[in-house]
């Protein structure tokens, strides 16, 4: 039995590591098979994960675009209600940031659509891995007088105006917390999650140490008479967990444990979702253990980005 203090990590290094880099690393979180990661693997792992449908990874990644348009291809764009889109007006057109999987359904939805079908195509000559199956470049139209398409950088997008930064900056965050701060992080809607599976990690495997990994609750002084229950329910815990192991799979295994559990969990979305995320979370009212993670992540995050505060 491990057990260990909560953490979290922003992930900004990964933010200009490139759209495959960044959907393989937050995507292994779910099976927590990082160490199969190499300068060869993430545009296999993408490609697969997105041949098998599963969109959530798709949503670890956005790419703002800085459209160039006229207001009856704006309008065009709004009778097609993109979903989970990011859309303001500027003065010569659009900006607009959504994830992969908001451009892959948007396109699937609306491929007649002049604004949407140039997006998609822009993004599909860029990154053609990440639209297989859904774009053909055999379906290319001819330009269209007066509309222009660039891909703003990172550096780009925190250098906007406060109103159009909190907006358009989305931020990744990987969380070492236990399973009850988990429970309550995944009701914030607006946000994009992948969480480690206890469904398909099996915690008798050597990366695992052969052992289950327990995050110290915030609630017992460790020298008290409830520190010590609380270590004997988790020992007992576990034991239990790799006894039925060795007749059950992990997903049958895992109704014994615990809320206590340590599980990563990736939370990505854009700053304005993150300021209402902790004006929630750091008030006196808030879970003592939400609180305990996410007070040092907002002063963290609000340094970075004053425009929070």
């Amino acid at each position: 039995m491990k057990i260990i203090d909560p953490s979290f990590q922003i992930q900004d290094v990964l933010d200009r590591k490139g759209f495959a880099a960044r959907l393989e690393e937050c995507g292994r979180i779910c099976y927590k098979s990082e160490g199969l990661m190499d300068k060869d693997s993430a545009l296999p792992f993408v490609r697969k994960i997105a041949a098998h449908g599963h969109n959530s990874v798709l949503e670890m990644a956005v790419a703002s675009l800085q459209v160039q348009c006229g207001p009856a291809q704006t309008a065009l764009l709004q009778v097609c209600q993109p979903k989970f889109l990011m859309i303001d007006q500027l003065d010569d057109g659009l900006l607009i940031t959504g994830s992969i999987r908001s451009f892959r359904e948007l396109y699937m939805r609306c491929p007649d659509n002049l604004l949407v079908h140039r997006c998609t195509a822009f993004l599909a000559g860029s990154h053609p891995y990440l639209f297989e199956g859904v774009w053909d470049a055999r379906e290319a139209w001819e330009a269209e007088e007066g509309l222009a398409i660039r891909k703003l950088s990172i550096d780009e997008v925190e250098k906007l105006p406060a109103s159009l930064l909190l907006r358009h900056r989305y931020v990744g965050v990987k969380f070492v917390v236990n399973r009850a701060v988990t429970h309550e992080l995944v009701r914030h809607r607006p946000c994009s999650f992948l969480q480690e599976s206890q469904r398909y990690c099996r915690y008798s495997q050597d990366k695992f140490d052969n052992q289950v990994t327990f995050i110290k609750p915030m609630f017992f002084a460790e020298d008290s008479e409830e520190y010590g229950l609380w270590v004997r329910a988790m020992a007992e815990t576990e034991q239990i967990y790799l006894r039925l192991l060795e007749t059950s799979t992990p997903q049958a295994a895992r109704t014994v444990l615990p809320n206590s559990c340590k599980t990563e969990i990736v939370v990505y979305c854009n700053l304005e979702e993150w300021s209402h995320i902790f004006r929630l979370r750091t008030s006196p009212a808030a879970e003592p253990s939400m609180r305990e993670i996410m007070i040092p992540l907002a002063k963290e995050l609000r340094s970075r980005y004053p425009a929070m505060a």
